[in-house]
């Protein structure tokens, strides 16, 4: 092991601006693939603050009694996917139309309320789907004191498209992202190896054994990748800073996903430091 450590030292001294391509062309591949994962997360976040916002209402009749009302939110809340009921009256109705710019002035100096009581009926994470909402809306439409029951149907359909797009457009382009990652690894561990090449045959023969010869190697692989998927990190947070400080908010991904991305580059690193040198010597 220490001699493994120190060969590894000794070729990062010996060659430092080849060890440094290599982490950098790791690092830049990662950083593609890291620009991609940062833009990935923020649609996610943005499609869940609109999910969010995925509720049903169901309008009460002028002449529903205080507890009919009750009755109908005790029923509801009592459904698995219900995470909240919300009773609004006509007042309140009426106060929240007022603050809308678009109809303000609609709903401005009127003698009468022409808007009907609600109940607004927010769904649980997980349950804020086009089947489930339609759901809760037939059961709110069962009680004899609704009038009309609306969740935006087509406006959740379309969410929901946008939801499915996205993932498929996650999977395909996330996997030819990773794939050009990896090719371009490949490419500065073979540039690695190729410039030992005379080492590698002076040890062959001398009698060194395959695995003794692809230790360093390996350990070698395995640091310029550590220090490409820093590189990528560090690359990644800047992007992510300068979008935030100068053009509009956005949200840095979660710091588990960063440390899967060193990881991937070190192990990447060693697997491609070994099907190298193994390819290396096979030639020889």
């Amino acid at each position: 092991m220490l001699y493994t450590v120190r060969e590894t030292l000794i070729a990062f001294r010996r060659a430092p601006l080849l060890t440094g391509l290599s982490a950098a062309m790791v690092g830049l591949a990662l950083f593609v693939v890291g620009l991609f994962g940062l833009a990935t997360y923020n649609v996610r976040v943005y499609l869940e603050t609109l999910e969010e916002r995925v509720e049903v209402v169901a309008y009460l009749r002028d002449d529903a009694t205080t507890a009919d009302i009750a009755a109908m939110e005790g029923a509801l809340t009592m459904l698995p996917e219900v995470l909240w009921v919300d009773f609004v009256t006509k007042a309140e109705a009426l106060e929240k139309a007022r603050e809308l710019p678009e109809v303000s002035e609609i709903f401005t100096g009127l003698d009468v309320n022409p808007l009907p009581a609600s109940i607004e009926i927010q769904l649980r994470p997980g349950n804020r789907t086009p089947a489930a909402a339609d759901r809760i809306a037939q059961q709110a439409a069962l009680h004899s004191i609704v009038e009309d029951v609306e969740y935006g149907q087509e406006w959740v359909d379309k969410l929901f498209t946008l939801r499915r797009m996205g993932a498929v457009t996650t999977t395909v382009l996330g996997t030819a992202f990773a794939v050009v990652a990896a090719l371009i690894i490949g490419t500065a561990v073979r540039i690695a190896i190729f410039a030992r090449r005379e080492e590698i045959k002076i040890m062959q023969s001398v009698g060194a054994r395959d695995g003794f010869i692809h230790r360093p190697f390996l350990l070698e692989g395995g640091i310029t990748g550590a220090l490409g998927g820093i590189l990528a990190v560090a690359l990644t947070y800047t992007t992510f800073w300068s979008v935030d400080y100068y053009l509009f908010v956005i949200s840095w991904i979660p710091w588990e996903w960063a440390g899967i991305g060193v990881s991937f580059g070190i192990a990447f690193g060693v697997v491609a430091s070994g099907y190298a040198v193994r390819k290396h010597l096979r030639e020889v």
